[in-house]
């Protein structure tokens, strides 16, 4: 059954081990010992000549005792900054650092929420389908490990991402992103006996930066720059400026609009510029836009959604299908054409040093995930839909 003390130490001394982005290795390498004792077989690929990390992703299999299709089931083995030599303390059934770092609950709660729950399908003896277990690297970094994972380790159709908050939620829309980054040269000149001589970068970046839409454009919209870089002297006019950013939407014809409108802000005001400057190549622009990630649109009669309500309605919880404004490797695996709902594991303040988790969330989340699996291999042999 469910060792809830189990659950906790599991989850202290996967927090005990770094593993910022790129640096994922030692957690690869004991997460992989564990699941060869919970008897699956687990693999690395070799996405870490793409990624820059010193392992690569962990894919483990599972047998099934039902005959059925695989379920997935994925979390991220990295963590932001600060996330080294993480103290973990444990007070009134909380998790929290000691102020200093993250604690790495983001995604290594979902890690150990996993691994229980496989131990108690073990110790149980509870029927289930194949399962697939997907750890990433590179999460936190523009989803690299996701992006360079060898899919054709993959057979399951469909499942679930632990990456979320919402215990009582699964995510099953999360919107397209575009990154951009923007260079815009002006000229060097003394800034006191010779400021007229200058084209004054940063003040031009500014420039268009003012008639900008920043932060939520629309329910559906948002809008971010996080990034400014330029100058080289206060006695100095900047040369250089450079600006990196993100458009999020979930809409596409929105977050093309809301692109090419940031670009074109910056355009105008580098031709207003060259209008009345003397220098005929400046200033000038030279701009990137990448496509981060895009949409995820799971359809509510997906068995991804019916499994989840299913689940939650045995336990006697709710069970929303939410909307996200966030990406996570879910993206990724949608693009892939595997449909993957986000469960949320209770981690809060993600991303701070006031990050923390409740265990008696995890707990849950580990309740409604061996439920789920219970569902699945009772109905996936009729269509993995336990709503039809």
């Amino acid at each position: 059954m469910l060792n809830a003390e189990r659950l906790g130490e599991t989850f202290r001394s996967l927090v005990a081990i770094s593993s910022e982005s790129q640096h994922e290795g030692a957690l690869a390498s004991d997460l992989k010992q564990r699941l060869d004792m919970l008897g699956a077989e687990a693999v690395f690929d070799a996405s870490a000549a793409a990624t820059g990390s010193d392992t690569g992703n962990l894919i483990a299999r599972l047998k099934g005792t039902r005959v059925v299709p695989a379920l997935l089931l994925s979390a991220h083995m990295d963590t932001v900054r600060p996330g080294q030599g993480i103290n973990v303390l444990f007070k009134d059934g909380v998790f929290t650092s000691d102020g200093t770092t993250i604690l790495g609950a983001d995604d290594k709660s979902a890690i150990a929420v996993i691994l229980e729950a496989l131990s108690v399908l073990k110790e149980d003896q509870i029927p289930h389908g194949p399962l697939e277990v997907v750890l990433t690297t590179c999460e936190e970094a523009g989803l690299a490990g996701a992006r360079n994972l060898d899919f054709s380790l993959i057979a399951a159709p469909y499942g679930y991402a632990l990456d979320g908050s919402d215990t009582e939620g699964v995510i099953v829309q999360a919107p397209s992103s575009n990154r951009f980054e923007i260079r815009l040269f002006g000229k060097d000149a003394h800034a006191g006996a010779h400021p007229e001589k200058g084209i004054n970068a940063i003040h031009l970046a500014a420039k268009a930066m003012a008639g900008l839409s920043i932060g939520r454009i629309d329910p559906e919209t948002t809008c971010n720059i996080g990034w400014i870089e330029g100058g080289l002297a206060t006695n100095v006019v900047p040369p250089v400026v450079t600006i990196r950013g993100e458009a999020r939407s979930h809409d596409e014809d929105k977050l093309e609009r809301l692109t090419a409108g940031i670009l074109g802000a910056f355009e105008r005001v580098v031709a207003e510029h060259r209008a009345l400057a003397v220098h005929d190549s400046l200033p000038r622009l030279e701009a990137q836009v990448k496509r981060s990630y895009s949409r995820t649109r799971i359809p509510e009669n997906h068995p991804v959604v019916g499994l989840a309500r299913r689940a939650a309605g045995r336990l006697g919880r709710p069970m929303k299908a939410k909307k996200s404004g966030g990406g996570s490797d879910a993206n990724i695996f949608f693009e892939k054409g595997i449909p993957l709902g986000i469960l949320g594991t209770g981690m809060r303040e993600i991303h701070t040093l006031r990050e923390y988790v409740r265990l008696d969330d995890m707990v849950r989340a580990v309740e409604l995930l061996l439920e789920i699996i219970r569902l699945h291999a009772e109905f996936g042999n009729r269509g993995n839909n336990p709503d039809n």
